[in-house]
């Protein structure tokens, strides 16, 4: 039995502009995307800040939809924040956001992208494998440059 058909995306992307800001943090917030420990309006700005990273918005009309946060260290492409609004599910959202990621970052030379996500959240596992993404095992170390104890 062969899976329905993937419809087809109407999503425009662009990057993030100023007053598109509140919006893309509600949606974050929407999607349960934000943690405590984690300000949405300063990793905005600091994505911003240089040509390696963005925040790249989808809209279906005026209504933002859809963002991905990309950047690359030089060799490696990341994404962060990639978000579908749950009124939105089943468009082909998520896949346009993402196609619009990997195209950021080959148009800048990068040829891997990789994500986290967190273990528990096996939806969204199952989405990346739809799009041939595939687990590596790895084992990920972080620290708090400021002093404070590890968040989950």
């Amino acid at each position: 039995m062969s899976e329905p058909p993937v419809p087809k995306s109407n999503l425009a992307v662009a990057a993030v502009e100023d007053a598109d800001i509140p919006a893309i943090v509600a949606l974050w917030e929407r999607c349960e995307l934000t943690r405590s420990w984690n300000d949405p309006h300063s990793d905005i700005v600091r994505a911003r800040q240089g040509s390696s990273s963005d925040v790249l918005v989808g809209r279906d009309g005026n209504t933002i939809v859809a963002t991905v946060m990309v950047g690359h260290d030089g060799h490696r492409g990341w994404v962060y924040y990639v978000a579908v609004d749950p009124d939105h599910h089943k468009n082909g959202y998520g896949r346009a956001i993402m196609a619009a990621a990997e195209d950021w970052l080959r148009t800048r030379g990068i040829e891997k992208l990789q994500l986290l996500v967190r273990a528990d959240n096996t939806r969204v596992q199952a989405f990346y494998e739809t799009l041939d993404y595939n687990q590596q095992e790895r084992v990920v170390y972080a620290k708090w440059l400021d002093g404070r104890p590890m968040t989950p």
